[in-house]
Order: structure tokens, then C-alpha cells, then sequence
């Protein structure tokens, strides 16, 4: 095919309007939201539900630990030794309190870190699994860009406000959201997050620890996947977490949600986004069995069997059940379309199973779903199972002045000629220097009955301009 006919030129959009998309109570907005930074994202999806400056990049404190914990578990074990170096112990405040030189389980630290946000820990961590703070540093921001970050620098393991060459330590809402979204499918890291009261010791069983979880939600609402408080003087409280409810899982990430005497906007706006999440969001399928238009094909067969004229090709969804199936998180507001694309024509031959277009599926203008057309098979029609179409051959070939010309050609022709079937647009080779095509055989009746009894010879017809077989109630022109 040329390049003109791989461009697709032409494009159909319609709006899906499916009974029961607005039976929700409609908010336009969770209310007022302390926090400089928010954003309220579906965890099945990645998709943003509602946003407060998501993408304006600022410290984010010690919700960064949600990083440290993830690269940790996915590149060391837990009951790894992680020793203590100088650096781990001169970490501020908070700190579990480690001194030079003892052991600890991965594992245990881990706890440490997430359950009561230990600095000296994070340093002691990240030493173990990179080598050192800038090579973990470096892990992380790789990370971050494999999740889909597009604005996160990470600095320090523990989120303590730092700066160096690639800039200040700091992501988004979004991101951080996206960080947290990855991270709850690793079933280790959901555990500790979600433990309330965890007791360890060193390897040498000198010292112990009991620690509590701050996570103050587990205690507010039902469903807490995971969550991570922070603060710092630059980053204000910042806090992420996942929460499931009614099979439908939420990610939230506030940062700048107050600065001291303001400990609580946190959780306030939390649950504000929780409660507007849930109250506007519902799972429904979205999709619509697509309304399909049929494409012209240059020089293929018309059922007056004249020449050089279009037939019309309809098309088929190559899409699976499980596709169709498939349920979205949507609110009264969103508005779903789906474009259909397609060539403006095809030249013969086309043949069955051929991309012939494209349809994509829009949310509020954002695609999330696409399948392609293929090209659809007409039926075989034997002409002797055809009266009509019989008939018609018959009584042209009685009244054609060339009924004499069953000449040696095409006697040769017949004789060498395979047929197993003639597809639509498929022409028949050129005969002799009269050049006629399958649009002239009826002209050659006994060429048509000797390769008609050739078994298993068919042809393929289009009984009419536009085959009943494919339905379609958009017609191209």
C-alpha cells in the first residue's frame, strides 16, 4: 500500500452516553484543603482524580522512605546484617538510636523506618544496599524515573532537606503518588506498613527496641493499605498513603499540609479526599460495541460485476472479552468517547484479516484504550448456489457477440489455472491480449462453468453494494 492509503484520514467521534453513569452524588471538589500540594489518584489506574498544584515540585520529607523501604526489599533480603557506620549514627532527629558498629536484620530496620521514621536507620539502610548514600540516592532517583516520576530528585534516603549538583531534594504530589501506588504491590512492604506495634533487637541481643506505628489513619477510617507521615522546617507535614474501599483503592499525597500549631491538616485532608473519592467514583464498564462504517476498495467487484468500480469492505474489532469486560473508575462529570479511525479506501486486493483502521477510547480527552480493524471476510458464493447471480451470467453470455472466442488462450489458460477461491477485489490474470477480468467472465461462460466444476473452486461476490453481513448504520463516502 502507498503512503496515502497508511494515513488514516478519517475519524468518528462518539460520545457514550450508558444509562446509570450519573447515579452518584455529584461534589465538584473535596472543600477547602490545607495542604500547598494534593493529589487524589485511582491506585488501579494511575489515573489523577483530583488535583491541587500535582505537579509543583517541593520537599516532600520523610514520605521518601517510602522509596528507601521498596528499593530495599527488591534488592536485599531481610534477614540481611546491615552494620552501622559513623555516618548512620550522626543523622538528627528522629533516630532509633544506633551506635557504631552493631548489627541489625534488614528486615528489622525496615520496621524502624516506616513505622517511626528513624533518620540514623534510613542512612544505615541505604549504606547496606548502595555502598554508600550517593550511590543509593542514585538507585533512587532511577527508580523513580522507571515508575514514571517526571519531576523527583531525591538527595538524602531519609528526606531530610538536602541539595547537591542534580538540584534540591524534592517531588510532586503526583509523583509521590505514583511512588506510593508502585509500592503497595509488594506484599512485605504492605505488612509493615500495616503493623501497629513491632519489638526487635541487635544480632548481639544487647539491646531492644519496641516500636509504634505513627500512622494516626490506621485508627481514623477502614481499608489503610499503607501510609507515610513526614516533616521537615522547608517541607511543612507531608503525608502519602493507599486506602481501599468497596474494591476501590485510592492513593493520596499531601505535601505542605500546615507547619507546626497545624499537625492535623494532614489528616483532615485525607479524609476529605477519601470521602470525594468515594462518594463521586464508581466502577463502570466502558465499553460500547463500536458503530462501524464500511471503506471503499478500488477495483474490486460490484454485484452488476461491471469493472473498475468500489465495493465496500466492512471491518471487525480485534479486542478480547476480558477488554470488553473491563471496568473503569469514573464520576458523573467524566465524559467518554471513542474515535474510530479509518482509511479513506483500499485497493484490491484486501485481504481478509488486514488493518484497516483503529478505534481509541477517550477519557475527559485522554486515551486509555485503543484496538484495531481488521478487514472482514464476505461469504463464498458458489454461482450455482446463486440463481440470480447465475442467471445473469447466463443470459449476458447468450447475448454477447463474442461467444465465438473460446480461442486456444483460453483453453490454456483454464487448463493452467488453480483456483481455490478469488477473494473480493482479487482480480483473475490477464487473458490473452483482450486483457479481460473477473468484472468480463461472463462474456467466457464455458471459461466460468470449466472452473466452476474445477473443484474446489469458488468466487467471491458481494451480492450487494454493501454486504448484509456487517451491520453498520455509519457510512463512508
Amino acid at each position: 500500500m502507498n503512503s496515502r492509503q497508511n494515513i488514516f484520514i478519517f475519524s468518528l467521534i462518539i460520545i457514550l452516553l450508558t444509562p446509570g453513569w450519573s447515579v452518584f452524588a455529584s461534589e465538584k471538589s473535596p472543600g477547602n484543603l490545607y495542604a500547598l500540594s494534593a493529589v487524589l489518584m485511582d491506585g488501579d489506574s494511575g489515573r489523577v482524580l483530583y488535583q491541587k498544584s500535582g505537579n509543583t515540585p517541593r520537599p516532600n520529607a520523610s514520605t521518601t522512605k517510602v522509596m528507601t523501604c521498596i528499593l530495599a526489599l527488591e534488592n536485599g533480603k531481610g534477614d540481611d546484617y546491615v552494620k552501622v557506620s559513623a555516618n548512620a549514627v550522626s543523622q538528627p532527629e528522629v533516630r532509633l538510636g544506633l551506635s557504631i558498629g552493631e548489627q541489625y536484620y534488614l528486615e528489622d530496620l525496615l520496621y524502624s523506618l516506616m513505622l517511626q521514621s528513624h533518620n540514623d536507620s534510613a542512612v544505615a539502610i541505604a549504606e547496606c544496599i548502595g555502598g554508600s548514600v550517593d550511590n543509593f540516592s542514585a538507585m533512587m532517583n532511577a527508580k523513580a524515573k522507571e515508575i514514571g516520576c517526571k519531576n523527583t530528585h531525591f538527595v538524602t534516603p531519609n528526606g531530610l532537606d538536602a541539595e547537591n549538583s542534580g538540584g534540591t531534594h524534592h517531588t510532586t504530589a503526583e509523583d509521590l503518588a505514583l511512588i506510593m501506588r508502585y509500592a503497595i504491590h509488594n506484599d512485605v512492604f504492605l505488612k509493615i506498613t500495616q503493623t501497629e506495634e513491632y519489638s526487635f533487637s541487635d544480632l548481639s541481643k544487647k539491646r531492644h527496641f519496641s516500636l509504634h506505628n505513627t500512622n494516626a489513619l490506621l485508627h481514623m477510617t477502614d481499608g489503610v493499605l499503607a501510609g507515610k507521615t513526614g516533616y521537615t522546617g522547608d517541607a511543612g507535614y507531608c503525608y502519602v498513603c493507599a486506602c481501599q474501599k468497596d474494591n476501590k483503592t485510592f492513593i493520596i499525597a499531601l505535601l505542605g499540609a500546615g507547619w507546626p500549631d497545624h499537625k492535623n491538616y494532614k489528616w483532615h485532608d485525607t479524609l476529605e479526599l477519601l470521602n470525594y473519592g468515594n462518594s463521586n467514583y464508581e466502577y463502570r464498564s466502558f465499553w460500547q460495541e463500536p458503530e462501524l462504517s464500511y471503506i471503499p476498495v478500488e477495483n474490486g467487484i460490484l454485484n452488476d460485476f461491471g469493472a473498475g468500480s468500489s465495493v465496500y469492505t466492512g471491518g471487525q474489532i480485534s479486542v478480547s472479552d476480558n477488554e470488553k469486560n473491563r471496568q473503569i473508575l469514573i464520576s458523573s462529570d467524566d465524559r467518554l468517547q471513542y474515535q474510530i479511525r479509518l482509511k479513506e479506501h483500499l485497493s484490491a486486493p484486501v485481504r481478509r484479516g488486514e488493518q484497516i483502521g483503529q478505534i481509541i477510547y477517550f477519557l475527559n480527552d485522554n486515551k486509555f484504550f485503543s484496538c484495531i480493524l481488521l478487514s472482514k471476510s464476505i461469504n463464498n458464493v458458489s454461482l450455482f448456489s446463486n440463481f440470480s447471480i447465475f442467471s445473469t451470467i447466463f443470459f449476458k453470455f447468450l447475448l454477447s457477440p463474442k461467444i465465438h472466442l473460446l480461442s486456444e488462450t483460453f483453453i490454456k489458460f483454464i487448463t493452467s489455472y488453480e483456483c481455490n477461491s478469488l477473494s473480493i477485489g482479487t482480480t483473475i490474470p490477464t487473458i490473452d491480449a483482450a486483457k479481460y477480468d473477473i468484472a468480463h467472465l461472463y462474456e467466457f461462460f464455458p471459461i466460468t462453468a470449466i472452473l466452476l466444476f474445477k473443484s474446489p473452486c469458488s468466487i467471491k461476490l458481494v451480492p450487494n453494494a454493501v454486504t448484509s453481513a456487517f451491520n453498520s448504520s455509519y457510512v463512508l463516502s
